[in-house]
């Protein structure tokens, strides 16, 4: 299947001309519908990627995510780098240490980093809640940025950062800034498919929009399953099933032979 994936050099050419949109996937359904939608980039798990992947979404740019503590090394972070890029990812994400970005980038691995909320770094920001919200604030999201740009990674999630801050940092870094929640003055928008389903029965986040209501669907489909699941106990215990045409038939001839050989 031909393929039109962009590049990472496509993706920076789009830097400052039209946002991207960004879906966070982890079922090949969901990266099928990604990218039959059109959507340009997924986050998703390095587990989801391989052959069966890119069969049902060759066409979006793909970021595995090294989540931060699953790794501790810069080796351990590229043999898995390494392998996600051999599976099929475009880049990986990796909000480690500038050190261990450095070595991925110095090794050609595109990474996409993050600033602002990190939710694994939160306690250092007080907690999951907005930031950049004092002039201090934000001047340490910049150096971050900085500092990202120095170590050579091409773009940085900006996670719940007042919309004019975003902005004015976008306009500023040649990062490829990726929004969640962080106003439309970065460029790409991102959001978790859970969200736009209407499937997370948790907390929905304030930047977050939600499309569908898949929960109550899911809701719908499992009264069926229990009733169908209940259906089929009562035919067991009535006799129903297994009626006449469940059963493999055998020839009277063959019965009565077989019916001989254990002395029935």
């Amino acid at each position: 299947m031909k393929s039109n994936r962009p590049t990472v050099a496509d993706i920076l050419a789009l830097k400052g001309k039209r946002q991207l949109s960004m879906l966070r996937v982890v079922t090949l359904e969901e990266a099928d519908a990604a990218d039959k939608a059109g959507i340009e980039m997924v986050s998703v798990p390095p587990s989801l990627l391989g052959p069966a992947f890119r069969e049902a979404a060759p066409n979006v740019f793909a970021v595995p995510g090294l989540e931060y503590g699953d790794f501790v090394t810069a080796e351990e972070y590229l043999r898995a780098a390494f392998q996600a890029m051999r599976a099929g990812g475009d880049a990986v994400y990796c909000a480690a240490s500038l050190g261990i970005i450095r070595r991925l980038r110095d090794e050609g691995i595109p990474v996409c980093s993050h600033v602002g909320l990190i939710p694994s770094k939160a306690t250092w920001t007080g907690g999951f809640r907005a930031v950049g919200k004092t002039a201090e604030s934000a001047l340490t999201i910049w150096n971050a940025v900085k500092a990202l740009e120095e170590a050579g990674a091409f773009a940085a999630e900006i996670e719940v950062v007042p919309a004019e801050i975003a902005a004015l940092i976008s306009a500023h870094t040649s990062l490829f800034m990726i929004s969640m929640g962080a106003g439309a003055g970065c460029d790409a928008q991102y959001l978790f498919a859970d969200d736009v389903l209407g499937q997370n029965r948790g907390h929905v986040p304030r930047h977050a929009k939600t499309y569908r209501n898949f929960a109550a669907e899911f809701d719908r489909l499992q009264q069926d399953r229990i009733a169908a699941f209940r259906e089929f106990r009562e035919d067991v215990d009535s006799g129903a099933y297994p009626a006449s045409s469940h059963n493999v038939g055998v020839s009277e001839v063959e019965l009565s032979r077989f019916r001989s050989m254990i002395g029935g």
